[in-house]
């Protein structure tokens, strides 16, 4: 007799804390990726957190509340672009970071924490210091890092709105596409 064991199944909450990327920037809402995975991972609920224009600060100042809202079991990191933008100092990135996820951790959410990378005329020593952050908590927290979703959609103008920063409605059904295995490798 052949038993075949799996992980049970379960509906998870999952909150997105991003910016203009996350929160659909330039498009219709319900064309967003996050809206869009939603529909894929129809057995769970997402929670868009995301705000355009967001800091890592804004984000933290944020989460208690969004935390207090719902019993949240994972929650998706994708937040620094603006910081990179102002040319916030890497350590002040890491310190805000590291409290979101400290936070999130201690209400018992699992973390999925998305690298973000600055555009190149920032100079190579900013740019690694900055994505070298991303690498260093994941490692320091053991959470699951996704590489950035834009590398592949941001060189693609087909992808992009004319201000060349955020992704155009075309390109949001791929981005919910790269984001799906790496929530789902998170939840388990």
């Amino acid at each position: 007799m052949l038993i075949i064991l799996c992980s049970p199944s379960y509906a998870a909450t999952i909150l997105v804390l991003g910016d203009s990327l996350s929160a659909g920037y330039g498009i219709d809402e319900h064309q967003g990726w996050v809206q869009l995975l939603q529909q894929d991972l129809s057995q769970h609920t997402l929670i868009n957190g995301s705000v355009s224009g967001e800091t890592t600060a804004g984000a933290l100042r944020r989460l208690p509340n969004l935390l207090a809202s719902s019993k949240i079991d994972l929650v998706l990191i994708e937040l620094g672009g603006n910081d990179g933008l102002r040319g916030f100092p890497p350590e002040k990135l890491k310190s805000n970071l590291t409290k979101i996820v400290e936070l999130a951790q201690s209400n018992n959410a699992k973390v999925l924490l998305t690298e973000i990378m600055v555009p190149p005329n920032y100079g190579p020593r900013y740019s690694n210091a900055f994505n070298q952050v991303y690498h260093q908590i994941a490692k320091d927290y053991s959470i699951t890092l996704a590489p950035f979703f834009m590398q592949q959609i941001a060189t693609n103008k087909e992808f992009m709105q004319r201000d060349g920063i955020h992704p155009n409605a075309k390109a949001q059904a791929t981005i919910s596409q790269w984001m799906k295995p790496w929530i789902e490798t998170a939840l388990k």
